[in-house]
């Protein structure tokens, strides 16, 4: 009887640092998601040809900075999903900006690309920390005899943060060279 609770309190502080690693990525978003809006300020003054990826940007922003329920597995991956996605559209921005000289030069819009930067290491910092807790907890799930006690408890498996296919792409440097 004490292997078996010594075993649930392992699974349960692995589903802990499991929702706290994702924790850490919210925290990371919604530090990049408050800079969004100066960011897109600043580049609508000059990118008068980019408004879709302006309106594509401002869209994702506010559907990532809803709240999910995290002990949803399908909402958990959704969120990530989108925040993916936004972070896409904003490597796409970060990329046009290259083709704005007078943006490109904007002491204003360098310091929120530098920032932009800054939370971007931190987010990927908070990524890799929730896929090894995920692989962790979810090692404690599917294998025997945590598979058992965690099914009791209703201990289930969280997704990994997984970059989407636009993330996976090749790059062709000829598409950034004006």
């Amino acid at each position: 009887m004490i292997i078996a609770y010594l075993w649930y309190v392992s699974l349960v502080k692995k589903r802990n640092a499991g929702r706290e690693a994702l924790s850490g990525i919210d925290v990371q978003i919604n530090k990049r998601s408050n800079l969004v809006p100066n960011i897109l300020k600043i580049a609508q003054t000059f990118m008068d040809h980019e408004k879709a990826l302006l309106t594509d940007i401002t869209e994702l922003r506010a559907q990532v900075s809803k709240s999910y329920d995290a002990n949803d597995i399908a909402d958990i991956g959704e969120h990530l999903a989108v925040a993916e996605q936004l972070n896409n559209k904003m490597g796409q921005l970060m990329g046009k900006v290259e083709a704005y000289p007078e943006l490109k030069s904007d002491n204003t819009m360098l310091e929120a690309m530098q920032t932009y930067n800054e939370i971007e290491v931190h987010l990927s910092a908070a990524r890799r920390f929730y896929n090894a807790a995920v692989t962790e907890l979810n090692h404690a799930v599917e294998i025997f005899p945590g598979s058992i006690l965690a099914s009791m408890a209703n201990i289930k498996i969280m997704p990994f943060y997984e970059a989407d296919d636009a993330a996976k792409a090749s790059i062709d440097a000829a598409d950034f060279i004006k």
